[in-house]
């Protein structure tokens, strides 16, 4: 639709899906108080996580049905779905949860933008219509050198005792789950060109929550604690899963992989300046800072070509 390729719906439909996104971030380290999930605990947090998923998945069929889309699949489709739950929402939440659980919610909203480079080498291989260019390769640079600069010390073995370095349990996971993602999205891209990008949706984010329940309840995982305040919060974050992969699914279906995914470079924006402001952690250190300006800079040097 001609609405989803115009630049300013583009990067306004974007700009919300990185906000959402990068609200996740204090959310998740949020709840894991709320609920009394330890950094150790494993099982609890893909329980955790699969409980959102679940959430997310059934508002977006939901709203499907309402706005009188077809929410049945057919047979070829159903293995098609699972595939994409499991890869997309299962596997990359796994590594994520236990991800976010060993790092800052400022680290793991930089670092989780090297999906961005991912996605556009992946795209340079896949579609005849997205290759590199000079622009983008400058602008992929930018971004790369604020994704390492965000972890300096903790990579050289010198970081400052209050920071929590490098590990491949934290920051290792958030690169991991970055690299899935991007994998995933040009499955689901595959996929949206014969069916409904919410729909599709809809059924990753639940399939792929249903899977991760049962590991979590499988693993003995366990989340006592439940208050409105927690329960306020995980309907936030369903919802937000919702909002944001629905748009996001519904942009890559439209517009070329680099182009949506380079927005991506937003979400540490986000991410970083919210988890400074609700979980009080520091963002006015240099290497923040200098990765914030690089990400962004990186941003706009790729999407001016657009």
């Amino acid at each position: 639709m001609l609405f989803f390729t115009r630049s300013r719906n583009v990067f306004l439909l974007a700009g919300l899906c990185c906000l959402l996104w990068g609200s996740a971030y204090p959310a998740i380290k949020q709840g894991y108080a709320l609920l009394e999930i330890s950094r150790s605990d494993l099982a609890a947090q893909i329980l955790f996580a699969g409980y959102r998923f679940v959430g997310a998945g059934a508002l977006l069929l939901m709203f499907a049905k309402l706005t009188g889309k077809d929410v049945r699949l057919q047979r070829a489709q159903v293995g098609e779905m699972a595939a994409l739950g499991v890869f997309q929402t299962t596997l990359q939440y796994i590594f994520f949860y236990i991800g976010i659980a060993n790092t800052t919610g400022v680290k793991a909203s930089i670092l989780n933008t090297s999906g961005v480079f991912f996605s556009v080498l992946l795209a340079h291989f896949l579609y005849h219509n997205d290759t590199l260019t000079w622009r983008k390769i400058s602008g992929c640079v930018l971004g790369l050198a604020g994704v390492l600069a965000v972890n300096v010390g903790g990579l050289l073995g010198d970081a400052h005792p209050t920071d929590t370095g490098f590990s491949w349990l934290g920051e290792g996971f958030v690169v991991l789950a970055a690299l899935v993602l991007s994998s995933a999205s040009l499955y689901g891209k595959r996929l949206s060109q014969h069916m409904d990008s919410v729909v599709m949706t809809g059924y990753q984010l639940g399939i792929g929550g249903v899977v991760l329940v049962g590991i979590g309840w499988g693993a003995g995982g366990h989340i006592s604690g439940f208050s409105w305040p927690a329960g306020v919060l995980l309907a936030y974050m369903a919802l937000l899963s919702a909002v944001a992969f629905a748009l996001w699914g519904v942009l890559l279906k439209y517009n070329r992989v680099s182009t949506v995914a380079l927005y991506s470079f937003l979400v540490p924006v986000f991410g970083a300046g919210l988890s400074a402001l609700f979980l009080g952690e520091s963002l006015l250190e240099w290497k923040y800072l200098a990765a914030l300006v690089l990400v962004s800079l990186g941003i706009y040097r790729v999407t001016q070509e657009a």
